[in-house]
């Protein structure tokens, strides 16, 4: 049996940035896509969810309350022990050894949801097995960058591109 793989799957604006300053992801749903980008597709291949706090509170107050990952385990991390709820486990212990452990799990693939310090995180700590980024031919200029400054490098094979109208995936394999 393989081991589960922790993807990121996510789009960015073609210089490099997940959102402007103030959270917003406005010039995203200005692009033309083509159906969900791949989006259920992915989504069929992952059974576990990974976030951090920032990206769950913004996540919750974007959809009111209306969970998107009912039907994912949905793990958020944090530095502040929060009371699990229904849909998440909130983990507040050392990320190494809580993703080690659950990709030696059963089950289908991880994916890391966001960017910023958890994403971080894993990429220094070389947890990422795969990326997939979806470039929108749009620059912002300024925002929150999908790759944060830092003592780390990896080296990625590409596996493939899609085209979904005016955006790109790229789909990367992360040489260990």
């Amino acid at each position: 049996m393989s081991q589960r793989k922790l993807v990121l799957f996510i789009a960015q604006s073609l210089d490099g940035y997940i959102a402007t300053k103030d959270d917003s992801l406005d010039w995203l749903f200005k692009v033309e896509g083509e159906g969900d980008n791949g989006y259920s597709e992915f989504l069929a291949t992952i059974d576990t969810v990974f976030m951090g706090k920032r990206t769950y509170d913004w996540l919750m107050e974007e959809v009111k309350g209306d969970f998107p990952y009912i039907d994912q385990h949905c793990y958020v991390f944090t530095r502040n022990p929060v009371e699990n709820n229904e849909h998440v486990t909130f983990i507040n212990e050392d990320i190494v050894t809580f993703t080690s452990k659950l990709k030696k799990e059963q089950g289908k693939n991880i994916w890391i949801v966001g960017g910023g310090d958890l994403l971080y995180t894993f990429l220094k700590e070389k947890l990422v097995d795969e990326l997939y980024l979806t470039i929108a031919p749009t620059i912002i200029g300024d925002g929150i960058p999908l790759f944060k400054e830092g003592d780390y490098q990896l080296e990625l094979s590409l596996k493939g591109t899609r085209t979904f109208n005016q955006f790109v995936e790229l789909h990367y394999i992360v040489k260990k």
